[in-house]
């Protein structure tokens, strides 16, 4: 089986390729700038005009990556086409010239944002909820999977979509890093009184779940949501997080109005309600279908992350 990895270089990419080399599988690992060679491949910008066939040569399975990805702050005049062009159409002109060299399996990472931004009080999404992608980004990711589904069934390219909710995972950066750098650093969090269940996903389970996506024949056409089998509530992550640090746990108790008002003035709304809401997933489906089990608990990904992060911050060797 011989892979090519798109967005290689990225947060779950890396991750992913380092599972493939453990495994003695072999990948080529495709990046906007890298070196050419029979490991790497330098793809430039993603469109509907990038060349792919020569990176594309005595593969079998694409795992795609490598994306435009959701910003809280989008500066782009019109967000939708950006997305567009690069998540859809990007996606698309590779996928079409995976079929023409002969590739079998095309695996897509979606987001778990097609299902929507949160869950209510108790409920999961499921593979068979509604979708209801609310935002630029999340609507190119549905366009995209849409699209790859049509050209499966016309072509026969074996589709598998994944749908990860939050990643985390050493190598984490963006609003999960700026969680652990505030808990790490003493940071009080308002979050004591917050009952909602967020679904996580350890990146070294992402990175199993993907190659078995990609090898397990009962995953062709199938679209999948994956966690770690548990979801938190924002005060048992950040109660969790601070004792993987061995740093005191801050977390106090507020109301929700009260917190929803202060993010209000301090135009952070869309922040508070990321960490207020619930958004909880099951992964029945895949653990039915395929026999995936996570083979990373919440606890052990929170504790590598943490040894990662304290390597960062000077406190270990």
């Amino acid at each position: 089986m011989r892979f090519l990895v798109t967005g290689a270089n990225g947060f779950v990419g890396s991750a992913l390729c380092d599972e493939l080399a453990a495994r003695s599988l072999h990948y080529r690992a495709v990046t906007r700038n890298a070196r050419d060679g029979d490991q790497f491949y330098a793809c430039g910008e993603l469109n509907d005009h990038t060349p792919w066939l020569s990176a594309l040569e005595h593969i079998d399975v694409v795992v795609h990556l490598a994306a435009r990805v959701h910003v809280m702050r989008d500066a782009a005049a019109d967000p939708l086409s950006e997305f567009r062009r690069t998540n859809v159409e990007g996606t698309m002109n590779l996928a079409r010239q995976a079929v023409e060299a002969g590739v079998r399996r095309f695996v897509f990472v979606s987001s778990v944002k097609v299902n929507g931004e949160c869950s209510l009080p108790g409920e999961v999404f499921s593979e068979s909820v509604a979708r209801a992608p609310t935002d630029p980004y999340a609507l190119s990711k549905w366009e995209a999977e849409q699209a790859l589904i049509r050209l499966g069934n016309e072509t026969g390219l074996e589709v598998v979509i994944v749908r990860p909710p939050l990643v985390y995972g050493p190598g984490v950066r963006a609003n999960f890093l700026q969680l652990l750098n505030g808990v790490y650093r003493g940071w009080p969090t308002p979050f004591k009184a917050i009952s909602n269940k967020r679904s996580l996903l350890f990146v070294g389970n992402l990175a199993d779940a993907l190659i078995l996506c990609a090898t397990h024949d009962e995953a062709a056409g199938q679209t999948y949501l994956l966690d770690d089998g548990i979801a938190l509530s924002s005060s048992e992550l950040v109660a969790a997080i601070a004792n993987s640090l061995g740093v005191p746990n801050r977390d106090f108790s507020i109301p929700l109005w009260a917190l929803n008002m202060a993010a209000r003035v301090l135009g952070r709304q869309a922040v508070v309600e990321r960490l207020t809401q619930s958004l909880a997933v099951s992964n029945k489906k895949i653990s039915t279908q395929l026999g995936w089990r996570p083979p990373f608990t919440t606890d052990e990904g929170l504790r590598l992350t943490a040894k990662w992060y304290a390597r960062q911050a000077g406190e270990l060797s």
